[in-house]
């Protein structure tokens, strides 16, 4: 969900609303996303919104494919191709903008 919203990201209580989570459920959870890396959050006023680390799920995603591969990147072909459709949509949307 959070990616969905990037890059304005969403404060914690419409998170916990989306999800239908009691809202200090929502706030633990999002610590421990927080804690390790998964989401970043800024205090806005009163409210502190959300945001996904995508320079986090970059590393851990490249990670992933090296590790996968080992030495064999036959392994990984659908996956790396189905990535390239997203920068590929990425780079059509900053054209438009």
């Amino acid at each position: 969900m959070l990616v969905s919203h990037e890059p304005e990201g969403l404060p914690a209580g419409e998170v916990a609303r989306q999800l239908s989570v009691p809202h200090n459920t929502m706030s633990a959870h999002l610590a421990v996303l927080s804690r390790a890396g998964w989401v970043v959050s800024q205090r806005q006023s009163r409210q502190i919104i959300y945001r996904a680390s995508l320079s986090h799920m970059d590393s851990v995603i490249q990670f992933l494919l090296q590790d996968c591969c080992a030495g064999h990147p036959e392994l990984c072909a659908s996956l790396i191709d189905s990535l390239s459709g997203c920068r590929v949509n990425e780079s059509a949307e900053q054209d438009n903008h």
